[in-house]
């Protein structure tokens, strides 16, 4: 069993290496930072991560295409990795369109670029210039490794991208009983693509909020689903029972009104299914489930609790024991 923690870039950059230190003393095997637009950038936070810690894996979760060049994105991994030990994994995905709108960028051909940027990703990391329109100097001036690529996917297809194409997966924003479909689909994608699905790590994502008292762990959790509510797929929002119109009432309080209290209000209980909120115990319960559909790395997300420090202890002494 493999175990990670993910976190926002929504934090204060200084707090991080505690945070990945302290997930690195727990147990965890990797230690997840997003990228998401107008929060703090993950590069300098994994990088003074990676100089707190000596065993546990650092990756980011994610980085994209489109508002990050895929040759400054082979620069800035291989970096890390060798600063790192070779302990660097570079989530990438193809970018939620509602953010990517904030800076005038259209989601285009998602699938298709993705595909292409692995696979550019591939050659630049094996020393070699991509195909044109890149010219033969377009090549990485010192030696690295084939640095494990793990998709973000929250579609049918780019779920499937996962088992054909790359080293691991995180299927972000479902909830965890979703495990089975998407891990199905990952597994015969990767069987037609002539490959193990053994040698894929898929990540059992799930949202958790930890703390001793039920209701103050809810209102972590809720207070993380409203913000990422718009960026929710059709898919997700179908097996939760809610329509596209609700969360989109939800991104208007949160965006247009900025009122927090109302964007809150508006996360009902069908929404919460998507994560974990409660108590050591209620969080290890569920997670049972997950392993029983056959989960072998489960990845702890944000909010992790209204105290992320405390809460990955916790973590640490009371569930990771049962689940290993």
């Amino acid at each position: 069993m493999r175990f990670s923690v993910r976190l926002n870039n929504d934090l204060p950059a200084a707090s991080y290496p505690q945070l990945a230190h302290a997930a690195e003393q727990a147990g965890f095997d990797q230690f997840w930072v997003s990228d998401d637009l107008f929060l703090r950038g993950v590069w300098p936070i994994l990088t003074a991560c990676a100089l707190a810690t000596q065993r546990i894996q650092i990756g980011t979760c994610i980085v994209n295409p489109a508002t990050m060049h895929p040759a400054e994105i082979a620069m800035q991994a291989a970096a890390l990795d060798e600063l790192s030990g070779g302990r660097f994994n570079l989530g990438i995905a193809a970018g939620a369109a509602e953010f990517l709108g904030w800076v005038g960028l259209e989601q285009r051909h998602p699938l298709a670029t993705v595909t292409e940027t692995i696979e550019i990703l591939h050659t630049l990391f094996a020393g070699h210039a991509p195909s044109p329109p890149w010219g033969d100097q377009a090549r990485l001036r010192f030696a690295t490794r084939r640095i494990p690529i793990y998709l973000g996917a929250t579609s049918p297809k780019m779920v499937r991208l996962i088992g054909a194409l790359a080293d691991g997966g995180l299927p972000l924003l479902f909830p965890p009983e979703h495990y089975a479909d998407v891990s199905a689909q990952v597994h015969a994608a990767a069987i037609e693509a002539g490959r193990l699905p053994t040698q894929i790590d898929l990540a059992a994502c799930v949202w958790v909020s930890v703390a001793s008292e039920q209701e103050i762990a809810r209102d972590a959790l809720r207070e993380k689903i409203a913000y990422y509510a718009p960026a929710l797929s059709d898919a997700i929002l179908s097996r939760l029972g809610v329509e596209r119109a609700e969360v989109a009432a939800i991104g208007a309080a949160l965006q247009v009104s900025r009122d927090m209290a109302r964007a809150r209000a508006l996360v009902d209980d069908r929404l919460m299914r998507i994560g974990i909120a409660g108590d050591g115990t209620t969080v290890a319960a569920r997670l049972d489930g997950l392993v029983a559909l056959g989960a072998r790395h489960l990845s702890f997300g944000p909010p992790l609790g209204p105290d992320p420090l405390r809460a990955i202890a916790l973590l640490g002494r009371e569930v990771l024991p049962r689940m290993a």
